[in-house]
């Protein structure tokens, strides 16, 4: 029997451990980018196109609605979020959590959903989806703890946890919104009709 339950369940997560292992082997020269990219004000501009990247993913889920009253209102919702929270996300770290843990989060998200379309049992998969999340940010700070010139730092695991919470939360949101246009639409019936 096999591990997954789709060749997309199996994607997803190679995604995941994908998006993981370039955050790992990234923590030792982090800081020196994030410096670059403060010398060189390249910073906003790619924090912009990351946010627009973690958009995506998250509206490319949740988005298989049609934009329209209660939906718009929510993907507006999301972006009003993730806008609010980066005027108070002041550091550059902070900001890169927001977008890191997010992608994780939203990869973790829809590979336990896949699997639960599969028939397999996720309970709270949104839950397993967030501490996943946390989990792999704890990890990343305890490596940190062997990196000279870094710490471990629990409000990182914090801004990681966070991060995924704001991603679920959207990605449960616009999928809530989904399943509402869904259910208010007349079905349609399946028989050609007869004259």
């Amino acid at each position: 029997m096999s591990v997954f339950t789709s060749r997309r369940e199996r994607r997803l997560w190679t995604w995941t451990l994908i998006v993981v292992g370039v955050l790992y082997s990234t923590l030792g020269v982090t800081p020196k980018v994030a410096a670059s990219l403060l010398s060189k004000n390249l910073n906003a501009a790619l924090f912009v196109v990351g946010m627009m990247l973690v958009g995506a993913t998250i509206i490319s889920r949740g988005l298989k609605i049609r934009l329209s009253g209660a939906n718009l209102g929510i993907v507006l919702g999301v972006a009003a979020a993730y806008v609010l929270v980066f005027v108070r996300f002041t550091s550059t770290e902070e900001r890169s959590h927001l977008i890191e843990y997010g992608v994780v989060a939203a990869f973790i998200h829809e590979a336990l959903e896949e699997r639960a379309r599969q028939g397999r049992p996720v309970p709270f998969h949104s839950v397993l989806a967030v501490l996943a999340t946390a989990l792999i940010g704890v990890v990343d700070e305890f490596i940190q703890h062997f990196i000279p010139n870094r710490v471990f730092d629990p409000q990182d695991i914090f801004f990681n946890t966070l991060a995924g919470t704001i991603a679920v939360a959207a990605i449960a949101a616009l999928a809530w919104a989904q399943r509402r246009t869904d259910s208010s639409r007349p079905a349609q019936s399946s028989q050609p009709d007869q004259e």
